[in-house]
C-alpha cells in the first residue's frame, strides 16, 4: 500500500495527474482515503526514492538547520513547538564573517540591521546637536566625540543578543552545534566542529538557512577596500571615506560616517542611488545626502585602489583622483551556498549560486528546504522570519503555508530616513490597467522651522484611480520608518485613499500629513505620460 500511495505521490508532483487518471483502480471510498495520505507524504517530504520506504525510517531529528541566523532560528523553534525533534549548527561567532566565522543571530543581528542601527543612532546626534543651539542649548563650539566608547557598546550589544538567541534556542528544545554544516546525503548532514571532529545527523527534513556575505569588486587593489562587516568594527573612525555603492547599505554607511563629521564621497554607477525604487524619492534622497554634506559621484565606477603614505588613492572611469582612509565597498552580497556540498546532492541553484525553491521554500530535492537571504528571493530579515515560519507550518503543522511578498514595508536608514511600502509610481504604472494618480506632498518640518534646518520632507502615495485603491506609499524624512509600519498595515488591508481622507491625523504631526493629501498632484496614463486632471 505505502509503495502504490509513493507512486502516486510522484505521479502527482511530476506530472500533474488528476483523481480520476486513476479511477478504475480502488473504489471511491479507498481513492480519497489514498489521496490524503498521499497529499500528506508530499507535504511532509516523504517521498524521495524510488522503493525506498520513509515513513518507517528513523531519523535522528525531524529537522535539522544548517545557518541560525533570523530566518533558521525562527524556523527551528517553531517546529520545536510543534513538536519536532530539531538540530541546528552554526558557524563560530565573530563580529566580522568569513567562510568558517557566522555566529547565533546571523548577519543582522551581529554585522547587520542591529549594529548598523546603533551607529545611525550616534550618527544622528551629531545634526540634533547642531539643531539644539535655536532651541536654547548652549554648548561649546567643539564637541568631542569617543568612537571607541560606541564601538564597545555596539559590541557588548550585539554580544548580549548573540546570547539571547541561543536561549531561545534552548528554551524551545532545539539542540544546538558549533561548527560547518554541510549535507552529504538528501537525509543526512556533517558538522566539522571547532576541532576538526565530524559528525554526521540523519533528518527528515533539511534546512538551509546559511544567509549570504558582502561582496568586493574585483579590481586591482581591492583588498585595501572594507565590507560592511569591517566598517562596524573599524578600531578608528575615519576622516575621510569613499563608499562605492547605490544601494541602501551604501548609502547608510555614508550617512553614518558623515554624521560622525568624517568628509564622504558616495561613488554609484547610475544617475541616482537606491536603483528599484520610486524614482522621484531616490532624487529627494540625493537631495538630502548633499544637504549633509556628502559629495556625490553618479555614473561613476572604481577602476583601481592603491597604497600611499597618505591614504589610499582611489582611481576612477573619469579619471578622478583622490585620497581616503578607508574605502567600502558596498557592491552586493552573494548567497553562502559554496561550501554546502549542494551540488552533489543534486541541489538546483540559480546562475547566483542561490539556492532555487518553490513557493513553499522546498528545493528540488523534497527532503531539502531553504529560506532566507541564500533563496535570494526579497533579502530582508522580517522576510526571512516570515519565511521561517510558514516553512515550520507546512512541514510541522499540517497547514500548507506560502509566504506573502506583497505590501512589505521596507526603509533605508539613510539620515533622514527613508521608507517604503507596496508600489512605486513605476511599479505601479507597468501594472495599472488603468490610470494612475500620484499624490506628493513637501513640507519643512516643524522641527526645522526653530532649528534652521533646510531640509523638506516628502510624502508620497500612489492610487489606482479606477478601484481609489492605494496602491504603494513612501516617505523620506524623520521617523519615515515608524510611520511607515503603520501604512503597512493599511495597504495589507487593501485601504482605498477615501479611507485615508477620511481618517483624522494626529496634529501636530508629520505622520498626519498622509491624510491631508486631497489634492491630485498628477494623473498618469498607462504609458507613462502626465495627463491633465479631469
Amino acid at each position: 500500500m505505502v509503495l502504490v500511495i509513493q507512486a502516486y505521490c510522484k505521479l502527482i508532483s511530476e506530472f500533474g495527474l488528476i483523481l480520476q487518471d486513476c479511477r478504475g483502480l480502488i473504489d471511491g471510498a479507498a481513492m480519497v482515503k489514498l489521496t490524503i495520505m498521499a497529499r500528506k507524504m508530499l507535504i511532509d517530504g516523504e517521498v524521495n526514492h524510488t522503493n525506498q520506504v520513509e515513513e518507517e525510517a528513523h531519523f535522528d531529528f525531524d529537522l535539522f538547520v544548517i545557518g541560525a541566523g533570523s530566518g533558521g532560528v525562527r524556523a527551528a523553534r517553531f517546529s520545536a513547538n510543534y513538536g519536532a525533534k530539531v538540530g541546528i549548527c552554526e558557524l563560530p561567532f565573530h563580529p566580522i564573517s568569513s567562510e568558517v566565522i557566522g555566529g547565533v543571530g546571523g548577519t543582522c543581528v551581529i554585522r547587520g540591521c542591529v549594529p548598523k542601527k546603533i551607529l545611525v543612532y550616534g550618527a544622528n546626534f551629531g545634526g540634533e546637536i547642531e539643531d539644539a543651539k535655536n532651541y536654547g542649548w548652549e554648548l561649546n563650539e567643539k564637541v568631542d566625540y569617543n568612537w571607541k566608547k560606541l564601538l564597545q557598546k555596539k559590541t557588548d550589544e550585539i554580544i548580549r543578543l548573540n546570547g539571547i538567541y541561543k536561549r531561545l534556542l534552548s528554551n524551545a528544545g532545539v539542540k544546538l552545534y558549533e561548527g560547518e554544516g554541510k549535507i552529504v546525503g538528501p537525509n543526512e548532514v556533517e558538522v566539522t566542529q571547532l576541532d576538526g571532529t565530524k559528525l554526521r545527523y540523519s533528518a527528515k527534513h533539511i534546512l538551509i538557512a546559511t544567509g549570504s556575505r558582502a561582496q568586493r569588486l574585483a579590481i586591482p587593489g581591492q583588498e585595501l577596500a572594507i565590507t560592511s562587516d569591517e566598517a562596524l568594527s573599524l578600531e578608528d573612525l575615519p576622516k575621510r571615506a569613499v563608499v562605492f555603492g547605490g544601494g541602501y547599505i551604501a548609502v547608510e554607511f555614508a550617512s553614518i560616517w558623515r554624521g560622525m563629521g568624517a568628509t564622504v564621497d558616495l561613488f554609484f554607477r547610475k544617475e541616482l542611488p537606491l536603483r528599484g525604487f520610486d524614482d522621484e524619492m531616490r532624487a529627494v534622497v540625493a537631495r538630502n545626502l548633499e544637504g549633509r554634506g556628502i559629495n556625490l559621484h553618479p555614473r561613476t565606477n572604481l577602476t583601481e585602489l592603491t597604497k600611499t603614505e597618505k591614504g589610499i588613492k582611489i582611481y576612477t572611469d573619469h579619471k578622478e583622483e583622490l585620497l581616503a582612509d578607508v574605502v567600502l565597498f558596498a557592491t552586493g552580497r552573494a548567497p553562502n551556498t559554496k561550501r554546502l556540498n549542494l551540488e552533489a546532492v543534486g541541489v538546483e541553484l540559480d546562475n547566483e549560486g542561490a539556492v532555487k525553491v518553490d513557493e513553499y521554500s522546498r528545493t528540488n530535492i523534497p527532503t531539502i528546504w531553504a529560506v532566507g537571504d541564500v533563496t535570494n528571493r526579497m533579502n530582508l530579515t522580517p522576510v526571512a522570519l516570515m519565511e521561517g515560519t510558514c516553512f515550520a507550518k507546512t512541514v510541522f503543522a499540517g497547514q500548507p503555508t506560502k509566504p506573502d511578498y506583497n505590501h512589505i514595508p521596507c526603509a533605508v536608514f539613510s539620515i533622514p530616513p527613508f521608507s517604503v511600502v507596496g508600489l512605486s509610481e513605476e511599479q505601479a504604472l507597468e501594472q495599472a490597467n488603468g490610470d494612475v494618480l500620484v499624490f506628493t506632498s513637501s513640507f519643512n518640518p516643524m522641527k526645522n522651522t526653530i532649528s534652521g534646518r533646510q531640509e523638506k520632507t516628502v510624502m508620497k502615495l500612489v492610487v489606482d484611480a479606477e478601484t481609489d485603491k492605494v496602491l504603494g506609499a513612501s516617505m523620506c524624512g524623520p521617523d519615515a520608518p515608524e510611520i511607515m509600519q503603520g501604512i503597512a498595515v493599511a495597504l495589507k488591508c487593501g485601504a482605498t485613499k477615501q479611507q485615508f481622507d477620511s481618517t483624522v491625523g494626529i496634529h501636530p504631526s508629520a505622520a498626519e500629513e498622509f491624510v491631508t493629501m486631497r489634492s491630485v498632484t498628477r494623473r498618469v496614463t498607462a504609458s507613462g505620460k502626465p495627463k491633465a486632471n479631469t
